[in-house]
């Protein structure tokens, strides 16, 4: 096979672009499947948002609070 100018410039250009075709493809992949995870994430936070996320701030205790801020905020519940 005789030499030709050009032939290797051609064949890395053509391999580059080949290169940056997979990784194109590649990449559209990702974001298609990274999409529909978060579709099903949301779906699945959607259903447990009605859980209560932090049950001892709702009950207004918090802990490592000292006995005199519970005693404090038990008694503000009770007044209400």
């Amino acid at each position: 096979m005789p030499y030709q100018t050009g032939s290797s410039a051609q064949r890395i250009r053509i391999g580059l672009t080949g290169l940056a075709a997979a990784f194109i493809i590649v990449l559209f992949a990702s974001a298609i499947s990274r999409s529909s995870r978060e579709d099903t994430a949301n779906s699945v936070t959607q259903a447990t948002s009605n859980e209560p996320s932090e049950p001892l701030a709702e009950m207004g205790v918090a802990p490592g609070a000292s006995d005199s801020t519970n005693t404090s905020n038990n008694n503000a519940a009770a007044k209400k």
